[in-house]
């Protein structure tokens, strides 16, 4: 440990904000399937990146599962508002660390590092469709097959205002209501997207590019620590 200290001036700071209890708490989304490629046992890159930085500040890792990203993200809204603007106790967080999307909409409670990854965002649609590239997607009349709440759907609440989303709670609902009510289109991450091609070979086509991409990041919860993110992201290397 005394060696670990010296080579990261502000791992006292680190250990005292983030793993206040001795063990690192990492809230996880199980619902990205190219994140967590296994539940029992829990495997992908999420979970094991979790496990480096807890090995990194030599602290045991403790797993926290969320079903969806925006549970994370509410769990930090309620952390933050617990106290009404005072400091709250660390030991109460309902975690320490989050893998998680960045977006504006959930940096009122989160900051994060910079992204480790980036996951192109793009649109599946019928091989017949007129549909030629995102400037035919936002128009009146196009109904989107969406997940309600991720990083993309939030960045198509913002950025696209004529079309009609169709929200649904997971990815596997997102393309069966796209396929079996004929949707226009089916937005969602590209490799998710290339997956679900095989189940009607033929019938379906990606856009060329993304409408923009999902940066993949570690979060913190908002904190009167100055500069704690960058302190943290230093640690990393």
């Amino acid at each position: 440990r005394s060696i670990f200290n010296s080579m990261i001036p502000n791992l006292d700071v680190i250990l005292r904000q983030l793993a206040p209890s001795g063990v690192l708490r990492a809230a996880v989304n199980l619902s990205n399937p190219l994140l967590v490629t296994s539940r029992s046992p829990l495997s992908g890159v999420s979970p094991s990146l979790a496990g480096a930085i807890a090995s990194a500040l030599n602290v045991p890792l403790q797993i926290v599962e969320y079903e969806h990203p925006d549970l994370i993200c509410a769990a930090a809204e309620d952390w933050k508002s617990l106290s009404s603007g005072e400091i709250n106790d660390p030991l109460e967080k309902p975690w320490d660390i989050s893998l998680i999307a960045v977006d504006p909409d959930r940096a009122s409670a989160i900051d994060f590092t910079a992204p480790y990854c980036e996951i192109q965002a793009t649109c599946m649609v019928p091989t017949s469709s007129a549909i030629s590239d995102f400037s035919d997607i936002d128009r009146e009349g196009v109904q989107l097959s969406t997940k309600g709440g991720g990083a993309y759907d939030l960045w198509i609440d913002r950025n696209w205002k004529k079309l009609t989303p169709i929200k649904s709670v997971t990815l596997d609902d997102c393309y069966r209501r796209y396929a079996d009510d004929k949707l226009d289109a089916l937005a969602g991450l590209r490799p998710k997207l290339m997956e679900d091609l095989t189940n009607d070979p033929g019938q379906h086509r990606l856009l060329e590019g993304g409408f923009m991409s999902v940066e993949q990041a570690i979060g913190c919860l908002k904190t009167s620590e100055a500069n704690l993110k960058d302190k943290y992201e230093s640690s990393l290397g």
